[in-house]
């Protein structure tokens, strides 16, 4: 059967349509999107495992059903197991680990209709803002094939970006969906805490920091996506209010005249931002006010070394477990040739960490938490960058030889003061990019990015939407609202 002609021009929700319809054949659909992962995967690295045969014959049964039947989908290879694919979360660690059943979020997604093509390249364990694993080498951003586009969902955001699948699975764990759809030029909402499954292996991810969601092109994609997928699993430690109406009617619902509070700098780090990210700030705050809302400079006032500190111990934690996961799940005992050099510091850090020191990273946690309640009284919606500086070159943040050659010291004899240094330095280099997403995966507070923001050299800038827990409808009106006044559908990078 040919490929469909138009699958780019129309997002999941257009396409799903056009299959209720019998307008067009979900193999025409199939056909599209392989076609174009044949031309362009080779040059963006963004899929990593290919079930394409299986996907094909998926696209020729009957029945289909689902609000996205028939569209083609990628799952990112990290927090989503699917039955008869490695799962290798980008580790050489979990190396010839294949699971034999999906988990709920992937059979949800099959369940709405999906039809899952392949899993899409992460860094290892999700533990940084690129993806560039050694295990599969770096992903490329469409825009700009010498730059990232960032992580740990970047193959799914390259992948969406080019076009190869209308949307894709990603989850955010300090930033992990918001970052790339910055980089990328897509709509990437990070839902409240709880909202979204990690089941039946996991009841909650990063201890409760991370959510399960999607890269999208449409705001609509990802309201009508949630509404398909959310809800915890039997016995999640969080189990947040369901929405009063499904998400999908919030589009084009009045938001109303909303109190945004807005900064040009970073929330996590002192450090000002790159002259496009306050660029793209202040645009977004003025066609703000010309919707009619009320729109003010302020921010929180937060404990910046303590807030840090927090989430450094909550990386090491979750490192080390990430680790003794592949140990468990592989029989193999891991060693620090089986993983990166920068995790197998994350991993130390883990254990030398005390329980003590875990449960005030914690309290820490729950403290912002109290901190945001209180700021977000005054403001419906706090308004940053979602990034403080556009894509950079792949590579950029590579150890040097130096650098490279002190984590292997410490890797081996790990000292007190010497793994501190280290941290506070490895710290200070992962949040210069991104001093503004971290704060609500500690909160547990819904965040999206929008593309609102192009550079002059056509790169594009997201910026962040902060609400209240559980205000994911709140967002998706803002988001409807902001997508109609400064649309984004149109701008593609120019790769064909």
């Amino acid at each position: 059967m040919e490929p469909f002609a138009d699958y780019e021009r129309h997002d999941a929700t257009g396409l799903a349509d056009l299959v209720r319809s019998r307008r067009v054949h979900p193999l025409e659909l199939f056909e599209a999107a392989a076609r174009r992962i044949e031309a362009l995967n080779p040059r963006l690295n963004a899929i990593v495992y290919s079930d394409l045969d299986r996907a094909r014959d998926e696209a020729a049964r009957e029945p289909r059903e689902g609000p996205f039947a028939g569209v083609p989908f990628l799952v990112k290879d990290l927090g989503a197991a699917v039955a008869g694919l490695p799962y290798t979360q980008g580790s050489k660690s979990r190396v010839g680990y294949v699971p034999e059943e999906d988990n709920e979020i992937v059979t949800r997604y099959r369940r709405a209709g999906l039809n899952i093509l392949g899993k899409t390249n992460t860094p290892e364990f999700g533990l940084a803002a690129v993806t560039e694993p050694e295990l599969h080498g770096p992903t490329r951003n469409p825009w700009n094939t010498d730059l990232t586009p960032g992580g740990s969902s970047g193959g799914s955001a390259a992948a969406v970006a080019a076009g190869m699948v209308p949307m894709a699975h990603g989850n955010d764990g300090g930033g992990s969906i918001r970052m790339p759809a910055s980089h990328c030029g897509l709509f990437g909402l990070k839902p409240s805490r709880g909202r979204s499954t990690w089941g039946p292996d996991h009841l909650e991810c990063w201890l409760g920091l991370a959510e399960q969601h999607a890269l999208t092109r449409s705001v609509r994609d990802s309201a009508l996506l949630l509404d398909a997928t959310h809800g915890p699993a039997p016995g999640a430690p969080y189990r947040p209010t369901p929405p009063e109406r499904p998400y999908a009617e919030e589009l084009g619902a009045p938001p109303g005249r909303l109190r945004i509070a807005y900064t040009t700098g970073g929330l996590l780090d002192d450090r000002p931002l790159d002259p496009e990210c306050v660029a793209a700030v202040e645009s977004a705050a003025r066609l703000c006010s010309e919707l009619g809302h009320e729109v003010s400079e302020a921010r929180p006032a937060l404990d910046i070394p303590t807030i840090v500190d927090a989430f450094v111990t909550l990386s090491g934690a979750e490192g080390a477990f990430e680790v003794a996961e592949s140990e468990r799940l592989t029989g193999r005992k891991a060693g620090p040739g089986d993983v990166e050099l920068t995790t197998w510091i994350i991993r130390v850090l883990g254990h030398k960490r005390s329980a003590v020191q875990l449960d005030q990273a914690l309290d820490v946690a729950r403290r912002l938490g109290q901190t945001m309640a209180a700021f977000m009284d005054r403001y419906d919606v706090l308004m940053t960058s979602t990034l403080a500086l556009p894509s950079w070159p792949i590579g950029e943040g590579e150890l040097g030889a130096g650098q490279r050659a002190l984590l292997q010291v410490i890797g081996r004899a790990p000292t007190g003061p010497a793994l501190a240094a280290v941290v506070k330095q490895l710290a200070g280099e992962i949040l210069r990019p991104m001093p503004n997403t971290h704060l609500c995966n500690l909160t547990g507070q819904p965040a999206m990015s929008v593309p609102l923001h192009w550079t002059a050299g056509g790169l594009p800038v997201g910026v962040q939407f902060i609400a209240r827990v559980e205000e994911e409808g709140l967002l998706f009106r803002l988001a409807s609202q902001l997508e109609a006044a400064r649309p984004w559908w149109d701008r593609r990078p120019k790769l064909l």
